[in-house]
């Protein structure tokens, strides 16, 4: 019976350890699963997941890029999905999230990750296919016009050209009245003559 008794409790002392154990392990697996805080970040944009979180608790949850809010302080419940497009920048960002659970610090996260600067894109080749020539626009046709206008001719007919001052004259000469002049004298003179010669015939008789 001695024998017995200590066998037993051999037993029962293994079986005790197997289960504390047993227990120990599943404590140290609960909260493996639980409280699951997932982020990437690339260089445009942020993506948080957090996942299994306490619903009766309220969470917290702040991120930063370079000390300045990217995402204000948000409460949340269970589950936390976002994502955030980053500014532009010429450098790398450095980004810190801060998860802080209701149920407990432990587990609360803060975690920095960097954004690395966007490659600059090539510059697009310009296509060596030929482009199609353009269809030539159809000119309308050219309208008649007017005939153009002759020489101007003057509808004034030119000056007739003067006489010359060497041609004669078919009017009276200025000279005509000297003439008739010069005529009368010699008629008054010969008539004079007439005159005395013929008192000088009476005398003598």
């Amino acid at each position: 019976m001695t024998v017995n008794r200590g066998t037993g409790r051999r037993r029962g002392a293994l079986i005790g350890a197997a289960a504390a154990g047993l227990v120990g392990v599943g404590l140290t697996a609960v909260p493996a699963q639980a409280h699951t805080p997932v982020w990437q970040v690339t260089c445009t944009q942020v993506t948080v997941d957090l996942t299994r979180y306490s619903d009766q608790a309220v969470n917290t949850v702040t991120i930063t890029a370079d000390g300045k809010d990217l995402l204000s302080t948000e409460q949340f419940k269970g589950e936390f999905h976002k994502k955030l497009q980053l500014p532009d920048h010429k450098k790398q960002l450095t980004l810190r999230l801060v998860v802080k659970a209701g149920d407990g610090d432990q587990y609360s996260r803060d975690e920095t990750k960097t954004a690395p600067v966007c490659d600059t894109p090539p510059p697009t080749k310009p296509s060596t296919k030929p482009s199609p020539p353009a269809k030539p626009t159809p000119t309308p046709s050219a309208k008649p016009g007017k005939p153009a206008p002759g020489p101007a001719t003057s509808s004034a007919a030119a000056p007739a050209p003067q006489p010359s001052a060497n041609l004669a004259e078919t009017g009276s000469s200025s000279s005509t009245p000297l003439v008739a002049g010069m005529g009368g004298a010699v008629l008054l003179a010969g008539g004079g003559i007439v005159w005395a010669a013929r008192r000088r015939r009476t005398g003598e008789h």
